[in-house]
């Protein structure tokens, strides 16, 4: 069963000045590892057992999946979703039309030498980004998720993600058929959009497309697809609406 978004993933074109960056807006941030595919790692954890992933290319690989949105100016560009069972959600997603690859193991080093073990279910092509791909852990998950979430800007965990697509029917149908529920219909009028609400256990899911020539997610999904366009974080204490994207690297992600 899936239990709630895992992480966020916003690809950056330097870890190092990123995490200060991401540190000058008051988030607590984590020194990660290193992937075996080039890329390293830092992470913001969050009360709610998520986290965002701040990824970067410490050696070029244009066959990697986020190279090219990289080129594009970076930003959030992935979710990742947790299960206890990743075969049977994996299956899920394949009947619900997903083309997904089979289950396969991943690892990382982290700084102290712990080395961590877990297992991904990655869609193929343009579907990725609008279907999660999917982890469970070899290692205990404690070990991955660092230890430290309490920030100067009060944020406690992700609110909503929300998706811009060109079809809602489709992709709402993938979630309706994954989650055994459908979608609760919405209007955007912010982003001049309607779509479908998804609740997958403690965040939102919205799927939305354009409703309206002037809205900003044509211009997102001509440069883009469809893909992750923007993140709501609670903070109950401090909500202060969007940050500032030159600060955040190119990820619209805003204080609720």
């Amino acid at each position: 069963m899936l239990k709630g978004i895992d992480h966020l993933v916003i690809v950056v074109p330097d870890l190092a000045s990123a995490s200060k960056s991401y540190q000058a807006l008051g988030f607590t941030v984590v020194p990660g590892g290193r992937h075996p595919v080039g890329t390293h790692n830092a992470l913001i954890a969050f009360g709610d057992g998520a986290y965002i992933e701040l990824i970067a290319f410490y050696e070029r690989n244009p066959e990697h999946k986020w190279w090219m949105p990289l080129q594009r100016g970076g930003g959030l560009v992935d979710f990742c979703m947790q299960t206890d069972d990743l075969p049977g959600d994996t299956a899920a997603f394949r009947r619900a039309g997903v083309e997904i690859d089979d289950p396969s193991p991943l690892s990382r080093v982290r700084p102290d030498g712990y080395q961590l073990k877990w297992v991904l279910s990655i869609p193929r092509g343009p579907q990725r980004g609008v279907a999660p791909f999917l982890i469970q852990d070899q290692t205990p998950r404690e070990e991955r998720i660092p230890r430290a979430h309490d920030h100067a800007n009060g944020v406690t965990g992700i609110g909503t993600l929300t998706i811009a697509v060109d079809d809602v029917a489709r992709v709402g149908q993938w979630y309706a058929k994954v989650l055994g529920a459908p979608g609760r219909k919405i209007v955007s009028e912010e982003l001049e959009a309607v779509g479908e609400r998804f609740v997958v256990g403690p965040h939102v899911l919205d799927v939305l497309r354009p409703d309206a020539p002037s809205s900003p997610l044509r211009p997102w999904l001509g440069a883009r697809g469809s893909s992750p366009y923007a993140a709501s974080l609670r903070a109950p204490r401090t909500g202060r609406g969007l940050l500032d994207e030159r600060q955040t690297l190119g990820a619209r992600l805003s204080l609720v």
